[in-house]
């Protein structure tokens, strides 16, 4: 049977910690998160968890914030718009995860750990020497109240562990993995509470999903071994459980979880380097989802088009050739003045217009302002051929030609054969290699207009010249 019941007013979110910039495997997570509340007419809520407090940055959550709202994933819930569960950053919610506390340490679900990390680690290595999988051995779990207190009295700052209860079945239906099964007895009583008295991710995580109505949890299959504690600890408080769904990871082309070494992997340093959001998207949304279409989306119509039924369980490899394609397609539907504001140069609407089928990146349109404004860098080896095998004499004439003809392409070209004997691919390619550096790109004659007649004048005869 499938996890995915009534769509009706679905509730998703996203719940990053601010410890760095959004990572495009996380933006693919609140992306699809995003789509889910929309194609519902649902509610999208963005969540701080901030509770590692020597980690998380201000700057980092604005930071977060912007660049969701430039790739158009806004949000009806959240830190600076507010909404009926607030607050919003989990580094705010600590009256009320002590209240939980004070329940489970109550109903015995709940006690205090005072072991110290190197003895945890002691602990972890000797079962896996032994062959068992590394879990809390359950040392504290039945100290008695002289015990604790004793190691109080030494200054012990104690963490908060659940107790996992034995001989128990945890069992969810996956959107994506489907059925799932696990073991309470597999399972190692875990930490909630942090030694110095911050919440753990897997408390405040659960917690705060089910209290803030949340009905769908999307998010990465590393995460999926975390949901059987979670669930018990919604069971032992009486809380609401949500739906969960956990797609595959976003890797690189070496199989690889997406990494630095892989190139940009944030979203801002994509947004830096001119790449546009619904490129970002249409690439996004066909990773781990399989697309009733094929074709480019706007954006406003991908919610229409997001199936929860064809999230995947295989990682998604991130291919930087194919966001060029979606860059291109975006950048073909531009307006003139889009396009123009896009580059942020001062560029005239004829250099724009005789540019746009050649620029992927704002970066891309600087070689051909050179060209029409600047100077060129030195040729390539192909380009050198041509000019080789045109040799001296072609050059030296097309520069006296070009001072009959101007700027007129057709002109030229026409002199030029007449005085050259060459046609074709044999005439036009060492001439555009001349004049513009480069063998492919915008029509010449459009080119040749926007130069200076100095600077075409120039550039012939510089080859003319050479031997």
């Amino acid at each position: 049977m499938s996890a995915i019941k009534d769509l009706t007013r679905v509730t998703t979110r996203f719940a990053p910690s601010p410890t760095g910039s959004l990572h495009l495997g996380n933006a693919r997570t609140a992306f699809f998160s995003h789509l889910w509340a929309r194609k519902s007419g649902g509610r999208f809520i963005l969540r701080i968890e901030d509770t590692d407090a020597e980690r998380s940055q201000i700057r980092f959550r604005d930071e977060l914030m912007a660049d969701m709202r430039w790739l158009g994933l806004d949000w009806d819930e959240g830190p600076d718009v507010g909404g009926p569960a607030a607050p919003y950053s989990q580094a705010e919610r600590g009256e009320f995860y002590r209240t939980l506390y004070d329940t489970l340490e109550a109903n015995g679900r709940a006690y205090p750990c005072y072991c110290a990390p190197e003895d945890l680690e002691l602990s972890r290595k000797l079962q896996r020497m032994s062959g068992k999988p590394p879990r809390y051995a359950g040392t504290c779990r039945h100290l008695s109240a002289a015990q604790r207190a004793e190691r109080e009295t030494r200054g012990l700052k104690p963490t908060l562990r659940f107790a996992v209860p034995n001989d128990q079945v945890i069992e969810f239906t996956d959107v994506v993995h489907g059925a799932q099964r696990f073991a309470s007895n597999d399972i190692g009583d875990f930490i909630i509470r942090r030694d110095i008295g911050t919440a753990a991710f897997f408390f405040c995580n659960a917690v705060d999903d089910s209290v803030m109505g949340v009905t769908q949890v999307l998010r990465g299959d590393d995460h999926l071994t975390n949901t059987p504690r979670q669930l018990m600890l919604l069971d032992a408080l009486d809380m609401r459980r949500p739906g969960y769904g956990h797609v595959g990871l976003l890797v690189g082309a070496d199989g690889a979880p997406l990494s630095k070494r892989h190139g940009s992997t944030s979203a801002q340093e994509f947004r830096e380097r001119g790449f546009l959001p619904a490129a970002i998207l249409n690439h996004l949304f066909r990773l781990g989802h399989a697309s009733d279409i094929d074709g480019w989306l706007p954006e406003a119509d991908m919610p229409a088009h997001f199936r929860p039924e064809h999230l995947g369980r295989a990682p998604a490899r991130f291919d930087e050739t194919q966001l060029a394609h979606w860059q291109k397609e975006t950048v073909e539907r531009m307006s003139a003045a889009q396009f123009g504001r896009w580059l942020g140069a001062d560029d005239s609407a004829e250099f724009i217009e005789l540019v746009r089928h050649n620029v992927v990146l704002p970066a891309d349109a600087a070689p051909w302002r050179a060209v029409v404004r600047g100077d060129l860098p030195p040729l390539g080896s192909a380009e050198l051929s041509i000019v080789a095998a045109a040799g001296p004499e072609f050059f030296a004439a097309a520069a006296a030609a070009f001072d009959q003809s101007r700027s007129d392409l057709n002109q030229l070209t026409k002199l030029l054969k007449e005085r050259t004997g060459r046609k074709g691919a044999g005439l036009f390619m060492p001439l555009r290699v001349a004049l513009t550096g480069q063998a492919h790109g915008p029509e010449l004659g459009p080119l040749l207009k926007l130069m200076s007649p100095e600077t075409a004048r120039r550039r012939l005869e510089s080859h003319a010249q050479n031997t």
